[in-house]
């Protein structure tokens, strides 16, 4: 599948701090510490059935500017984000429509190319959706299989599913208790209910063809993936069989992150699947986390169209630190606003206060955890401050550009 244009990436003078994330199984900040390969990162992508929302926006911001960090200290980056290109939400929006659901996927995934490059997010390496990668899944579902970490219900659907209770250390991603676990299931896809499983926690792998339904040929029989199995195959293709970042929106944690990564290491036998399981929050609106539900989302395309400039977005979502639930509002909206007016005149005057020092601050504030309040605060500081360095406005510039993924 094909990616989006990549921004300028600007060369900053020396290096920057070695990067410490929180891990969501660790439940504490550790240092990131990539291999001689380079920086591995999976981030979940869109299922495709709806514009580009600021929850979106958010997520995609936050692992941005980890793989920021890590090429400013020298870390070449494998990133690899998925497109779930053929799952329940696209097909029930299709239908609503009266549209294909193939073409659907098709113009909201141009569509969330087109917002990524306005925001200026470098693009994944491999950009993969879950249609192309068919073969991948079935392959690794029947690996499941053959190592006892997948059983065929016997009702004659064909579905194909994953035991938890056969899960070495499952519930050491999320740390939820069986109730939370089963309801959050419940509510995400899951089908505790589903008769005929050996446990309500056990996720569906392969769902055997149904009339109406696309599927796709396997060894398993005709029919198409679970949704965790897809995202653990397609990393596992990519990436190998251990990565240095596993992300979303702390909605993944539970189930699909704990599912995924349990698939890949029953699979690899390889442990823990992810060095940092990253969440990012949710982005509210009047008090209220976005969702198709509750039809109150902002679309970034819509802003874009109505003349916000994208640079504003990305800081008004900056402004608060990636793993808090967050409001957006108008007042976000205009304090971002000002302060784009406010750093741009900054860095258009002939000299200002020491960029070096700038610069040092900016990335020590994002090593710790990518702390992008406090690195903008840095920014707001240096903006208000006089001083004779004539460097100092091209380097504020090249360093707001390279590490937070702003042009001034």
């Amino acid at each position: 599948m094909e990616s989006w244009q990549a921004p300028g990436l600007r060369r900053l003078p020396g290096t920057g701090e070695p990067l410490r994330l929180y891990d969501t199984a660790r439940q504490d900040v550790h240092p990131s510490v990539p291999g001689a390969g380079g920086a591995r990162m999976y981030v979940c992508g869109i299922t495709p059935y709806d514009a580009t929302h600021l929850g979106h926006a958010a997520t995609m911001i936050t692992f941005d500017v980890i793989n920021r960090v890590w090429r400013d200290n020298g870390h070449a980056v494998n990133y690899v984000q998925n497109v779930t290109d053929v799952d329940e939400p696209l097909f029930e929006r299709a239908e609503r429509d009266g549209v294909d659901w193939k073409a659907l996927g098709r113009r909201e995934t141009a569509l969330f190319r087109e917002d990524m490059e306005a925001l200026r997010i470098l693009p994944p390496v491999a950009y993969v959706g879950a249609v192309e990668s068919m073969t991948d899944v079935a392959d690794l579902v029947e690996r499941l299989v053959e190592v006892g970490a997948g059983y065929r219900l016997d009702d004659g659907t064909g579905d194909v599913y994953f035991p938890v209770d056969d899960a070495e250390g499952f519930g050491g991603e999320s740390h939820y208790d069986r109730a939370t676990m089963l309801r959050y299931f419940g509510e995400r896809g899951g089908d505790p209910d589903r008769a005929g499983k050996r446990d309500p926690l056990d996720a569906l792998l392969w769902r055997g063809k149904r009339d109406g339904e696309p599927s796709w040929p396997s060894a398993l029989g005709d029919g198409r993936p679970g949704w965790h199995i897809e995202c653990a195959a397609i990393a596992l293709k990519y990436l190998g069989e251990q990565i240095d970042v596993q992300g979303g929106g702390n909605d993944l944690i539970f189930p699909h992150h704990e599912m995924s990564a349990a698939h890949a290491e029953a699979a690899t036998k390889v442990a823990p699947f992810a060095r940092h399981y990253v969440h990012a929050g949710m982005i509210a609106l009047d008090g209220e986390k976005m969702s198709k539900s509750l039809g109150n989302l902002v679309f970034v395309s819509r802003l874009r169209a109505d003349g916000v400039d994208p640079a504003a977005v990305r800081l008004g979502l900056l402004d608060g630190h990636y793993r808090d639930d967050r409001a957006w509002t108008d007042d976000v909206l205009r304090r971002a606003q000002q302060r784009l007016e406010t750093w741009r005149a900054a860095t258009a005057r002939r000299s200002g206060a020491d960029g070096a020092a700038l610069l040092a601050k900016v990335r020590g504030c994002l090593s710790n955890d990518v702390d992008t309040a406090a690195a903008l605060a840095a920014v707001d500081e240096w903006s208000t401050s006089n001083g004779d360095d004539a460097d100092a406005p091209s380097l504020v510039s090249a360093t707001v550009d390279s590490l937070l993924g702003v042009t001034l």
